[in-house]
């Protein structure tokens, strides 16, 4: 996602698709404004959430010439004309003033009366005296000097009146200028729509994306957006309509699904679609809004606008409602007919199981879980009905399948309620803490009671652990790529207090191999904030960097903390950042011989440092292939495959470098490792 919103707002053809992009970067990337400090030294980053000169970036479409100035019914001898504002007259250059616009031309040098008077009224258009002769100014100088505000909308909204596009087009871009707060915005943005201005509503805009979710909580600002029409909403976003409305709906969704800012979001996104798949991605999505806030007969015509544009997953929703209503067979039915018609996925079978029993649906699931190994219902439910028909073992084995590659905390949540079924505690807390690790406020049991409720609980069945014992058992788990049961073990160790950096550090780690990344940047924050020394804070600064996609600056990290003091962590990270950033082919030795600098490091006695800190590299291969075992990690890969060829184990190098081609054959390390490998095969 970050990855498509960021070559999104690279490519951005507008300045309104920049604005856009760039706030729904910053709101997806809302827990790195905790390391803001950090981040503003990346250049990247300062233009991702930083504003943009929107005045500059909008084209001046303005067309600077002149109006003709041929006079065809005036008085040619009048040179200046006077206009007259109340009891005040207003000295201007007849043809100066003419040349602002068609409709002063016309009404100076036309047919009009006026073009034979050298004293004209103005007091009825809404122009004061000092507006008047700034504009006076304007038309011979071409711009506007220092004009405050209050006066400056004045002239806007006469600019409008009297279509003085290079006057207005400059009062456009003054007011833009002049927008710093959400107050500010909300004022002038209703000028902007009013008078068609289009480069004061993108810098109003801007103001509002920026201060996402709050905003949304402002009723004058969700008024504005909830209610603009077609035209407003050219105004205010240009052609990027559908994706700014995309975004709002997002976030109010986050913030309240059933809230009627959420409806209003999604009805202005199906007016600003354009085209078929931007009109059934809408439709479904309001339809599901409909169906939570249980506005049934809504739904069902949204779900079926959405069907009959091709949206096939719009059927599940048609089902669920046809069984609300009590018609259980077609809903069935309706299934049964969309998995023949078309290449069935998993998901059909899964929802079809929802409106059968017994055997039928202990087939579906099974049919779900072999076409998409990833849905977790189906383990849930194989579960749940294993344990009540007292099958325990295998009960605990059905939900072990699906926690071995995806940590769900649902399924976290089942495989703690089956444990404490059978009273083992010891594996109970284990799981809670891994919950609580993943989500500090999880509520168990449908949001019934907080998880930290439970542990306390939990806990007074289960033995104390020593210092000596936690560290004990996280070597024996982290060995054995337990990762649940380090990352419950490191939860225990942090609450007793120790070396919180370290085990921040080691907690992200994890996280990321569990891919849990928002979990683990939570944790390495909490790491820096934790160091205990300079060149430790350096590596999870570095870490932290390299992790949000800035390579360069984490490797600039890296070596600051090496040239304080040579640690494991600097080397490997300076290794990782070095691969990533460099486009050098000949690297590839570099990061080798990091790596191996690496290694010779006192570590923390946890996983590939402890075994080649004595040089046992036997074991440290074994150790790699743990992880192998449970991941097949291109970087584990290459790292295997170069203390094979340390080792002179030049078969167990070039199966480890064929085994990484095979899922990057263009990786460039591993193609120049087993280029060199395979010269010295016997």
């Amino acid at each position: 996602m970050r990855r498509s919103l960021r070559s999104a707002w690279q490519k951005a053809g507008t300045v309104h698709e920049r604005l856009v992009f760039g706030a729904w970067l910053k709101y997806e990337k809302q827990g790195e404004e905790l390391i803001a400090d950090l981040l503003a030294t990346c250049n990247r980053c300062a233009q991702e959430f930083g504003p943009i000169d929107v005045v500059s970036q909008h084209p001046i479409k303005v067309n600077g010439s002149s109006q003709e100035t041929a006079v065809m019914n005036g008085d040619q001898s009048l040179k200046n004309v006077n206009f007259r504002i109340g009891d005040e007259k207003i000295v201007c250059d007849r043809q100066k003033i003419a040349s602002l616009s068609a409709p002063f031309h016309a009404m100076l040098n036309g047919y009009f009366t006026e073009s034979l008077c050298e004293d004209i009224d103005l007091s009825e258009n809404n122009i004061s005296p000092l507006g008047m002769r700034t504009i006076g100014e304007f038309s011979m100088t071409g711009t506007l000097s220092e004009v405050p505000p209050d006066l400056l909308l004045e002239i806007l909204v006469f600019a409008n009146k009297f279509c003085c596009e290079r006057l207005k087009d400059d009062c456009d871009r003054k007011l833009a200028s002049l927008v710093c707060t959400k107050d500010d915005a909300v004022e002038l943005m209703e000028y902007a729509i009013e008078e068609n201005s289009p480069v004061l509503a993108a810098s109003c805009l801007q103001v509002f994306l920026h201060e996402l979710p709050d905003c949304l909580n402002d009723e004058q600002v969700a008024e504005i957006f909830s209610h603009a029409d077609r035209q407003q909403r050219s105004i205010i976003v240009g052609q990027a309509s559908f994706s700014l409305y995309c975004l709002l709906s997002e976030v109010a969704m986050n913030l309240d699904p059933r809230s009627d800012k959420t409806v209003c979001f999604l009805e202005q996104l199906i007016e600003s679609a354009e085209t078929d798949r931007q009109r059934l991605l809408a439709f479904h999505q309001l339809g599901c809004v409909r169906l939570l806030r249980k506005e049934y007969d809504e739904a069902e015509r949204l779900f079926e606008a959405a069907v009959s544009l091709g949206h096939v997953y719009s059927i599940a929703g048609l089902a669920r409602l046809s069984y609300i209503k009590g018609h259980k067979l077609w809903s069935y039915e309706k299934l049964s007919s969309v998995i023949s018609s078309v290449n069935p996925l998993g998901w059909m079978y899964q929802e079809r199981s929802l409106y059968c029993e017994g055997d039928k649906r202990w087939e579906d699931l099974e049919k779900a879980t072999e076409l998409d190994p990833t849905l977790t219902y189906p383990y849930m439910y194989r579960a749940a009905s294993l344990m009540m028909k007292q099958n325990v073992q295998v009960a605990l084995a059905e939900i072990n399948r699906v926690l071995g590659f995806k940590l769900a905390l649902e399924c976290l949540e089942l495989r703690f309620c089956l444990y404490l079924a059978i009273e083992d505690y010891k594996a109970a807390i284990r799981d809670v803490q891994a919950i609580l690790t993943l989500s500090p406020d999880y509520r168990m049991f449908e949001g019934r009671v907080a998880a930290s409720q439970l542990r306390t609980l939990v806990r007074e069945h289960v033995d104390n652990w020593t210092t000596a014992d936690c560290w004990m058992q996280l070597y024996d788990r982290w060995s054995s790529v337990d990762d649940i049961g380090s990352l419950s073990v490191i939860y225990q160790m942090l609450e007793s207090g120790g070396a919180k950096g370290v085990l921040y550090f080691r907690q992200s780690l994890l996280l990321l191999r569990l891919n849990c990344p928002d979990a683990a940047m939570r944790s390495l924050e909490l790491a820096r904030q934790h160091a205990s020394s300079e060149h430790e804070r350096l590596v999870y600064e570095g870490w932290i960097l390299y992790d949000t996609g800035h390579c360069e600056e984490g490797l600039r990290k890296a070596e600051e903390s090496i040239k304080i003091k040579r640690s494991f962590e600097a080397f490997f990270l300076k290794a990782y950042a070095l691969a990533d950033s460099s486009l050098d082919l000949s690297c590839s030795s570099t990061v080798i011989s990091l790596l191996e600098n690496a290694l010779k490091c006192p570590s923390d006695n946890l996983r590939k440092g402890l075994l080649m800190d004595s040089y046992k590299e036997k074991e440290a291969i074994a150790e790699l292939s743990k992880a192998i075992a449970f991941k097949a990690d291109l970087h584990i890969l290459h790292l295997r495959a170069a203390f094979h060829e340390h080792v002179g184990d030049v078969l167990g190098a070039l199966r480890d470098c064929r085994a990484a081609l095979s899922v990057d054959p263009n990786h460039q390390e591993m193609l120049e490792l087993h280029s060199r490998v395979n010269s010295h095969e016997p």
